[in-house]
């Protein structure tokens, strides 16, 4: 679960809610009070440090009279895949904005590699909105990112002592869905 700054704030400004009274609402033994002031004042700056955690993210929503699937967005990511970052690319695109059911059936029938990772990433990120109660019928997805990974080195003997280098590329594929408003209603 990632907080989303924009979405928090306009449920602070309609809860008519302050930031130490909401950082009273968050404390825990894992989130002393001095970092709580400070781990809202990121989160409403779009910093995602330190990591929301769920037990967090109810307490913010309860104390905003909120649900907690109307301030985050559920993402899920798959480090170190196995393949270069412009093929996974290809395949992040074509899912990027479509609702789940469609994603997931574009996912099952695309013969690139990359689709089985971001199927699975896709899947974890549906779960984590389950558990939140987020209406499944209602997810699309928001984001789909590829991002470059560590690459691996390796080399390749060749005549008179030399070596071509060959280098195998890994990428970081991160997949978040959010709930679609309803027709009508006002954010």
């Amino acid at each position: 679960m990632k907080i989303q700054a924009d979405k928090l704030s306009k449920a602070m400004a309609s809860a008519n809610v302050n930031l130490e009274q909401l950082a009273g609402a968050i404390v825990s033994p894992s989130l002393k009070p001095d970092r709580a002031l400070s781990a809202l004042a990121n989160w409403l700056a779009g910093r995602d440090h330190p990591r929301a955690k769920a037990d967090h993210v109810r307490r913010l929503a309860g104390a905003l009279g909120v649900e907690a699937k109307d301030i985050v967005r559920f993402t899920s990511q798959v480090r170190h895949h196995r393949g270069s970052p412009r093929k996974a690319r290809l395949v992040a695109d074509l899912v990027r904005g479509k609702p789940v059911d469609q994603a997931l059936n574009m996912l099952s029938f695309t013969t690139k590699r990359a689709a089985v990772n971001i199927k699975k990433a896709l899947n974890a990120a549906i779960a984590d909105a389950e558990l939140a109660e987020a209406d499944v019928t209602r997810l699309f997805v928001a984001e789909s990112r590829v991002d470059e990974a560590p690459r691996i080195k390796r080399f390749h003997p060749k005549d008179r002592g030399r070596a071509h280098p060959i280098i195998k590329p890994l990428s970081h594929i991160t997949i978040g869905v959010e709930e679609k408003p309803l027709k009508g209603a006002r954010r």
